[in-house]
């Protein structure tokens, strides 16, 4: 691998007959597989000697982070090329990074000692009651679990078991979600529905009181008072325009954009498309919806084929994953959430949209009401984004402002 990444000789022996030799090969070629250039390979391989060196890696078993942070600080010192500041911290932040990885890849890095969440025992059982019992996904599962360990956090702090917490203590820590974290009347809501499932489960097991769950009060909510709100179509072929062009990541975000606009996809759909779900020869999209947890074919519209196919031909690095969208900078990975959403709120801010909500969900609140304007049916609508039920999709009825115009506008005069 040597002689591919440095032309001279002198180079490739010293490479070649350094210590760890097989360690550090298998590491490259890791690095390589997840898309990085020559340049970048080739500066990792010279990092590696140095860590070797500095952290003293053919003796030394485990390294803190502690070390390798002091190692970073002597070798930025002793760079001829560190002229100012910037250079100097830029420089000790791809040693650290570096070393951190290649230390984490051999499995020789020291992990902190991490405290053992309060009552971990009780949300892992937890848990698995809502995944083995209740037939939850594991994302509503997730929320759930994120909700009860920031209300068992809280109340682990004032040193009191859980057999005799009380309605009031659940109540001040519902109120708290609206007066200190500034939560919506909706997110206390299901900061509350959390709670209560837990402490019924809690109630049958004996680790609490019995009769907390039934007194658990919720905000009240409206049916539909909520409109969903998403920019007019005009904004969304604007929105597209922003992507035209050559540059790999306007070619990555024109495909993402449209699967949001057209197909009204959720992030974690995006997220999940595989190349398997692509049939070219039947000219199909196959989508898992998380909430149904079931497949939907659509039909691949042209505009959209063509994205994903200039994708996939010109940007997307050739790699063993199976997901469509991957980063765009190595370490390849398959793209997250947080990238997902701020490529179509940055956006959508740059065309200086009025909007309460910029990210993806937008772009599928856009996709309903356009559907609506074409004339589908709510039926039609819900089925297309993977509604489970009409009541879902019929908030979108009261913002079919033609169609309320033509009610208000119907003569009843000749029915009375």
């Amino acid at each position: 691998m040597f002689d591919q990444l440095f032309k001279s000789p002198r180079a490739i022996e010293r490479h070649s007959t350094g210590p760890l030799l097989e360690e550090r090969l298998r590491y490259l070629t890791h690095c390589a597989a997840q898309g990085r250039t020559r340049s970048s390979l080739r500066l990792i391989s010279q990092h590696l000697l140095v860590f070797i060196d500095l952290l003293h890696l053919e003796t030394a078993d485990e390294v803190s982070l502690e070390q390798i942070r002091t190692a970073a600080n002597l070798w930025v010192g002793s760079q001829p090329q560190a002229h100012n500041v910037t250079d100097c911290r830029y420089g000790r932040m791809r040693f650290i990074s570096d070393a951190k990885q290649w230390l984490a890849f051999l499995g020789r890095l020291q992990r902190p000692k991490v405290p053992p969440r309060p009552y971990a025992h009780l949300v892992d059982e937890f848990s698995d009651h809502l995944l083995r019992d209740r037939g939850l996904s594991r994302y509503t599962v997730r929320i759930h679990c994120w909700h009860l360990g920031q209300f068992l956090e809280r109340f682990w702090q004032q040193h009191n078991p859980l057999s005799d917490i009380s309605i009031r203590d659940i109540d001040a820590a519902i109120a708290r979600k609206g007066e200190q974290d500034g939560y919506a009347r909706s997110s206390i809501a299901h900061y509350a529905t959390t709670l209560r499932v837990f402490f019924r489960y809690a109630e049958q097991r004996g680790w609490c009181p019995p009769g907390l769950a039934a007194a658990i009060m919720s905000p009240r909510l409206f049916a539909d008072e909520g409109l969903p709100k998403g920019p007019s179509w005009d904004d969304v072929q604007r929105l597209l325009k922003s992507t035209e062009g050559d540059q790999p990541k306007n070619i990555r975000d024109r495909a993402i954009i449209l699967l949001f606009a057209v197909y009204g996809m959720r992030v974690g759909e995006v997220r999940a498309l595989k190349l398997e779900d692509l049939d070219w020869d039947k000219e199909l999209i196959c989508v898992t919806r998380p909430k149904p947890r079931r497949q939907q074919s659509f039909p691949l519209s042209y505009l959209v084929g063509e994205a994903i196919l200039r994708y996939l031909r010109e940007v997307r690095p050739r790699v063993s994953y199976r997901e469509v969208f991957l980063t765009l900078k190595a370490p390849v990975r398959p793209i997250g959430s947080g990238v997902l959403y701020d490529l179509v709120s940055d956006r959508l801010q740059a065309l200086d949209v009025t909007l309460k909500h910029h990210g993806p969900h937008a772009l599928r609140h856009a996709c309903a009401v356009h559907l609506l304007a074409q004339g589908l049916s709510m039926k039609e609508i819900g089925d297309h984004l993977g509604h489970r039920k009409l009541d879902t999709t019929r908030v979108y009825a009261k913002v079919d402002l033609a169609g309320l115009r033509q009610v208000a506008d119907f003569n009843i005069g000749g029915l009375l």
